[in-house]
């Protein structure tokens, strides 16, 4: 038995972005992620991690830089993203430690991202959307944001949203918030769902880009 198996990593990716469709030649690339590590069991957050990443086929717009405060001059400064993969599954046990995200959209541009770049996809396969989850757990007609989620848990949003290591924090404290009312899933290992891909809300048991 995995002795971390009560830990979970939680993820939150910021991307290059613009006011509308991309310049010509460009694409939205991963240029910060935060990691947050939670103990499930001891009911804490544990560790805070951020790591830049350089992009190489786009730019950071003016729009992105007021989104999350990220400069092109600090991007420059980061990890490649094959690096940055690399580190996350050496560091950070990414490959056998479940995660969750906030949606889908973070593992979805790791997706795209890795199977364009031919970089190893650096996950596994337990993979939960917390958004779901606490959609469920609130019985709400539509899916919040996590700042509107946090209001809605009477949490107070800590740091800057929209940077990534900011984020995942936020987002480490509505999964506990969820483990607390009983209603975060266990670690998948249990029976699939009908269409053999998913466990219970919110839970992913797919693959990455070879999946």
């Amino acid at each position: 038995m995995d002795v971390n198996e009560h830990l979970l990593n939680v993820v939150d990716v910021e991307a290059t972005c613009w006011d509308g469709q991309p310049p010509p030649g460009q694409v939205s690339e991963i240029i910060e992620i935060g990691l947050t590590v939670v103990d499930l069991r001891a009911g804490e957050r544990l560790a805070k991690h951020r790591l830049l990443v350089r992009p190489t086929r786009s730019k950071v717009s003016p729009f992105c830089t007021e989104l999350t405060g990220l400069t092109q001059a600090e991007v420059d400064g980061g990890l490649s993203f094959a690096e940055a993969c690399r580190t996350l599954a050496a560091r950070h046990r990414t490959g056998s430690t479940p995660w969750a995200s906030w949606g889908d959209y973070d593992r979805n541009q790791f997706t795209r991202q890795c199977r364009q770049t031919g970089t190893p996809y650096p996950f596994g396969h337990r993979h939960t959307n917390a958004k779901v989850v606490f959609t469920a757990s609130h019985v709400l007609r539509r899916r919040p944001g996590m700042a509107q989620a946090l209001t809605l848990a009477g949490l107070p949003l800590e740091g800057r949203h929209h940077r990534g290591d900011d984020d995942a924090w936020n987002i480490a404290a509505l999964v506990l918030d969820l483990a607390a009312r009983g209603d975060w899933p266990q670690a998948p290992g249990g029976e699939d769902g009908p269409d053999g891909a998913h466990g219970p809300a919110g839970v992913d048991r797919a693959h990455g880009p070879a999946g």
